[in-house]
């Protein structure tokens, strides 16, 4: 499956270079160029991990071999990920089960993972600015994960408490910088 710039003046590339790029050079964001039909059946696996992991095989399309795929999905979604029925047959995912309490937990820490996975010895430098949930999610994301060094960058006094705590006590990998002024400053 190859990945296309929403700036549409990018070569499309495959799921690894559009993970390893972030943005395009064009600076747009990558999709897939077609997304994958899933079959139902998909939705009727046991657990969440196993529903994530058939997912992940449609979009990644055996870039990572499924051993080490399903290796990348089960540590990315170890905790808890309860469907609630809302009415008859419809349900919702609630996605505020993860370590921080934030949906962006999920892309977050199946990310990290996959980008490891894809830089073998070699290191990588994120530097990411927040005004709360996002410098969380991505520091314990990518906590321990070899290969890469985090930088959260965030402003003095305009985020709360635990968001702060969530991401400046953690250390090993992760670098919290307090920066005097506001996100933009970041």
């Amino acid at each position: 499956m190859k990945y296309f710039s929403t700036g549409k003046n990018s070569e499309p590339v495959s799921f690894k270079e559009a993970l390893l790029q972030g943005l395009a050079p064009d600076r747009g964001l990558y999709l897939p160029e077609s997304f994958p039909k899933a079959d139902s059946a998909i939705f009727e696996k046991d657990s969440f991990q196993d529903m994530a992991f058939e997912m992940a095989k449609l979009l990644v399309d055996g870039e990572i071999p499924d051993a080490d795929l399903r290796k990348l999905t089960d540590d990315a979604f170890n905790f808890d990920v309860p469907v609630k029925k809302v009415h008859d047959n419809i349900y919702a995912l609630e996605l505020y089960h993860g370590p921080t309490a934030a949906f962006k937990d999920f892309g977050a820490r199946f990310m990290a993972r996959a980008m490891s996975y894809f830089l073998g010895d070699k290191k990588l430098t994120i530097l990411v600015a927040t005004s709360g949930d996002t410098g969380s999610a991505v520091a314990n994301g990518f906590l321990g994960v070899p290969g890469i060094h985090v930088y959260v960058l965030y402003p003095k006094g305009k985020v709360s408490a635990i968001q702060e705590c969530q991401f400046t006590t953690l250390g090993q990998n992760i670098t919290a910088l307090e920066v005097e002024g506001v996100f933009d400053d970041c």
